[in-house]
């Protein structure tokens, strides 16, 4: 076996999921049986939900994707050569899809050469400072990106600080909402039931994922800083508040298999589960506690394909692309917004 065809196979044999940190054993311990839990398939309820959409590779080999065990569904794409390679907050993974679809229809010489990970933007930037190498499971790998894209703020600070050659383009914005299971069985009116001895949340994790300092911005906003130590601290200590361990695309699955009743997220996440049929509800956040999100781009310093980097950049902003988001809740970004 040829070194090229050993890496185009690795992604698909590498002994790796989304469960490596131990959801899977939980989930069996809970018995697929407790009150409010989803019945529905697994496959439903574990990534990816896309049905092999996300990886745009043209040439897939074979498939081994078995959800709860085999996965990798940050992970998109073939490590063998690509034209292009985007690190990418795993915010809009769902969107990545139809984003390159039509990026490879407006150049068709790219297609199926490019590559994508959809992980906090937090541990995308550690795996750039180890040398671009990540191990998942039994499988390690290095890629160097082209095109960073994360929050605005992420994003300007990276340029500055030299990882990044500027300028950061901003394209959308998005709202947080509150997730929770389809029909709300708790009732959840408000940021400030959140905070309820009993109610139990699934909440993005501050070490890594920057969404949670806007959804702490939030709860001060709604309920002051009681309410953000309540969500974020008294109730992580006594367990009703469940950190993500690796991104918030956990919450729909901690909803879904009934650990949770509810998690804050970005409005498009809540969009997206409902447009692919899971039993995911929201319940809307006025604009006077809402935070919102502005999402940037820019290429990497040094990026091994400068010019695919700067047209995916540009692409990010055109009406082609606002139109993909918009379909997910997300609204263009105009200066000042």
């Amino acid at each position: 076996m040829t070194r090229s065809s050993t890496l185009r196979l690795a992604p698909l044999l590498a002994a790796a999921s989304l469960m490596v940190f131990g959801t899977c054993a939980v989930a069996a311990d809970n018995g697929w049986g407790t009150p409010g839990e989803f019945h529905g398939t697994k496959s439903q309820v574990f990534p990816p939900w896309q049905n092999g959409a996300n990886n745009p590779a043209t040439s897939k080999g074979l498939d081994f994707t078995i959800p709860e065990v085999d996965n990798l569904p940050d992970f998109h794409g073939s490590i063998d050569n690509p034209k292009l390679s985007i690190f990418v907050g795993g915010n809009y993974f769902f969107a990545m899809a139809p984003l390159v679809a039509a990026f490879e229809k407006e150049h068709p010489e790219i297609k199926g050469r490019i590559y994508y990970e959809t992980i906090p933007p937090g541990l995308l930037i550690r795996q750039m400072e180890h040398g671009n190498t990540i191990t998942v499971g039994n499988m390690t790998w290095t890629v160097k990106p082209d095109v960073y894209a994360a929050g605005l703020q992420k994003v300007d600070y990276y340029v500055q600080h030299g990882l990044l050659k500027g300028p950061a383009v901003p394209y959308v914005t998005n709202d947080l909402t509150i997730m929770v299971p389809k029909g709300n069985p708790a009732h959840i009116s408000g940021l400030q039931d959140l905070g309820k001895p009993g109610m139990r949340l699934v909440m993005p994790n501050p070490a890594w994922e920057g969404i949670a300092r806007q959804i702490k911005m939030s709860l001060t906003k709604a309920g002051g800083p009681a309410l953000a130590t309540a969500v974020y601290d008294t109730k992580v200590k006594n367990g009703e508040t469940i950190l993500t361990e690796i991104h918030h695309r956990q919450s729909p699955m901690f909803l879904m298999q009934g650990r949770a009743v509810a998690g804050v997220t970005w409005k498009s996440e809540a969009i997206f589960q409902e447009k692919i049929g899971n039993p995911i509800g929201n319940v809307a956040i006025p604009a006077q506690f809402n935070t919102k999100a502005i999402y940037a781009a820019a290429a990497v310093k040094d990026a091994p394909h400068p010019k695919w980097a700067e047209a995916w950049v540009n692409f990010l902003k055109s009406p082609t692309a606002l139109h993909i988001f918009e379909e997910y809740g997300f609204q263009p970004y105009t200066q000042g917004k």
